[in-house]
């Protein structure tokens, strides 16, 4: 199988945003790509509650949504949208940070909404309360396809292995964790995480990703760290973005996954224990 990893510096323009996407998502199906990845928020990384409640929409009348699984049944492929901020019904007026997997008919074949918040102060001048804005999932999703068994997860998910742990013990062949990482994490942690992560559930890792720096209608920047990365199960790179827009091609041989958990057959090794 040929995926095809996204790379965006999407602004807080849906709209703008759209038209990069959908010509990426072609781009990536002309090489050959039978899975496509796009990055988290592929519709709008602002900064700014006001202008998302602005501009953000429900899923049922979001443009991103819907272009781009007008792009899936154009092309004859599967597509992973990274994640889409979109409006709920919650009553505080919380956003969903949501995952879809889209078949090559345009059907929504999945949904993942983000189970962990991204609440952490990185520096003293770097600052993040995801949840102050969205609200978390409460759901694990794994998706079944002609593909491999699909596990969904979504950034700041990585940081939390239980979750793929058990996404492996039921059956994961292929992880995908679309990201948009700070510069100061990703430099320090993105790579050494994703690898772990293939290594210890045996399964391909596919972790499109934002980059560069995304700006502002108000005149502010936000800066991601890139590096979109494939890993294969015993844990090697098998391609890294970098840190410019575009489309990463990679190939990915299935029967690696029973390999690896042949090899180190950690999955079925837990064991109880006392003393905490």
């Amino acid at each position: 199988m040929r995926a095809g990893l996204v790379q965006l510096s999407s602004t807080d323009d849906p709209v703008a945003n759209l038209t990069v996407t959908a010509a990426l998502v072609a781009e990536a199906a002309r090489g050959g790509a039978q899975f496509i990845l796009t990055p988290e928020v592929t519709n709008c990384v602002s900064l700014s509650r006001d202008h998302q409640r602005a501009v953000l929409q429900h899923e049922d009348d979001d443009i991103t949504l819907a272009g781009l699984r007008a792009a899936a049944a154009q092309h004859g492929v599967w597509v992973l949208i990274g994640s889409l901020a979109l409006k709920t019904g919650d009553a505080d007026g919380r956003f969903a940070n949501r995952s879809f997997l889209i078949a090559p008919d345009g059907a929504i074949a999945a949904r993942y909404d983000k189970i962990h918040m991204f609440d952490v102060d990185v520096s003293a001048t770097e600052t993040y309360r995801e949840s102050s804005g969205y609200r978390p999932g409460e759901r694990a999703v794994l998706a079944e396809t002609p593909l491999g068994r699909i596990g969904m997860t979504v950034c700041y998910d990585m940081r939390f292995p239980h979750l793929y742990r058990r996404l492996a013990q039921a059956g994961a062949d292929i992880l995908t964790v679309p990201s948009a990482f700070s510069p100061v994490t990703g430099a320090a942690h993105w790579h050494v995480l994703l690898r772990a992560r293939a290594i210890e559930t045996g399964c391909f890792v596919l972790a499109p990703a934002q980059t560069g720096v995304h700006r502002q209608s108000d005149g502010r920047e936000r800066r991601t760290y890139g590096h979109s990365l494939a890993v294969a199960p015993w844990g090697e790179v098998l391609a890294d973005g970098g840190t410019e827009p575009g489309v990463t091609l990679v190939d990915l041989d299935l029967t690696a996954v029973p390999d690896a958990r042949r090899r180190v057959p950690s999955l079925r090794h837990d064991r109880d224990f006392a003393g905490l």
